[in-house]
């Protein structure tokens, strides 16, 4: 038995979620690729430890969100961003196209705190509990509860037209969530 047992295979199985979990923190493609790539050295590291633990998935994705803090906290809270899309037209679009609100949740989401972004994509995108979301950021369910209301307070601010969207996610219960 080698120290990288299973862990090829680990890989292989969950690359695509762990990708689109790490998109949805960063709102980059490129930068998505990079974070799972740094979670996962890091994690073969001790990985023979992590498959004894039980769930190595668990682990990867704690790694993943708390790397991808690290990253904002390292690159400054202010920095702009250059980007390719054009400033906000002066008016609203119609939101009953899905696509459109779907494009404008995800430039909201990239707008928003890396903590706040980690707990709207693991509560509504990822559909886990405020406990499972506690557990994998390593805070209380308070904190959860807390961030969560502050998150989609600031989603309605930045993207009034959203809100019967963001008012709708805030009501569901858990695990009914989108």
């Amino acid at each position: 038995m080698t120290r990288f047992d299973g862990l090829p295979e680990f890989v292989a199985a969950r690359q695509q979620a762990l990708m689109r979990t790490a998109y949805l923190l960063t709102g980059d493609g490129d930068l998505a690729e990079d974070l799972v790539q740094s979670a996962l050295v890091k994690v073969a590291a001790r990985w023979d430890r992590v498959a004894a633990a039980g769930d190595p998935e668990a682990y990867v994705r704690k790694i993943l969100y708390h790397e991808h803090i690290s990253w904002w906290r390292r690159r400054g809270r202010h920095r702009d961003r250059p980007t390719a899309d054009p400033p906000e037209p002066e008016s609203r679009p119609d939101f009953t196209d899905g696509t459109v609100s779907a494009i404008l949740l995800r430039q909201a989401l990239n707008r928003l705190a890396p903590k706040q972004r980690a707990v709207i994509v693991l509560r509504f995108y990822e559909d886990r509990s405020e406990a499972e979301t506690a557990a994998l950021l390593g805070c209380s369910v308070g904190t959860v509860k807390s961030q969560t209301h502050r998150a989609l307070s600031r989603l309605r601010t930045l993207e009034p037209g959203l809100a019967d969207l963001l008012t709708d996610a805030e009501t569901e219960p858990a695990g009914v969530a989108r």
